[in-house]
């Protein structure tokens, strides 16, 4: 009859540890993770593939799939240091464009807040050229009073028209003070006018864009979501 006791101790613990590994059940390896896919059809024409970024293909798009094969994402061109630049270029430009387009949209929304009406325009108009109108008119006025002095200066002078230099100092000083301050004048007016057709023009280009912006048809007002009671 067997008796584990009389058996040696190190041989008992090998039966009892080949026991216990012949009922435990196996343990099932853990799968390696699946791996994404690149596919790309290169210059030649072929269809390639790879677990990594195709070389062949740095210079068209490729196509990053997963396990499923579904379309994960799109990898770009690889560019060159010229062809980034260019890029860059044109990347700034649509900004600027879409900035600009931007700006355009806020100052029709100004200006139609401004000027809902032709008449509400050309009332800013003709106060706008009003004002300039006063501060030329007191130019004139100063113009006329000026011309008055002078003439008044050439009667003194008529005294001494043989010889001049004999009239009194204080008669050439005004004359001479009259005429600077006769161009000073022409120049302020002359201003004043280039200020009325600068005005005009602003007004005009203001008035050929409201026309456009007026004739477009009013925004459609989103639906309330409200039910009324």
């Amino acid at each position: 009859m067997f008796k584990p006791e009389r058996m040696q101790p190190g041989l008992l613990a090998a039966l009892l540890l080949g026991t216990l590994s012949i009922g435990a059940p196996a343990q099932t390896p853990a799968p390696a993770p699946a791996r994404e896919i690149y596919t790309c059809v290169d210059a030649k024409g072929r269809n390639l593939t790879s677990d990594r970024p195709i070389a062949d293909c740095v210079d068209r798009e490729q196509r990053l799939l997963n396990p499923s094969g579904t379309v994960k994402a799109k990898v770009g061109p690889t560019l060159t240091a010229q062809e980034r630049s260019a890029l860059e270029a044109r990347e700034k430009a649509d900004l600027e464009e879409r900035s600009r387009r931007d700006e355009e949209k806020r100052r029709d929304k100004a200006l139609l807040v401004r000027y809902p009406s032709k008449a509400v325009h050309d009332k800013e108009r003709a106060l706008a050229l009003a004002q300039i109108s006063v501060v030329r008119q007191a130019a004139v006025t100063r113009v006329e009073e000026l011309q008055r002095q002078r003439a008044a200066s050439l009667e003194e002078m008529e005294f001494y028209k043989k010889d001049p230099s004999k009239a009194p100092s204080w008669v050439r000083r005004q004359l001479d003070e009259v005429n600077i301050s006769l161009s000073v004048q022409a120049r302020f007016i002359a201003d004043q006018d280039a200020e009325m057709k600068r005005v005009n023009f602003r007004f005009e280009e203001e008035l050929f864009r409201l026309k456009q912006l007026w004739a477009m048809p009013a925004p459609v007002p989103a639906a309330s979501s409200a039910r009324k009671p």
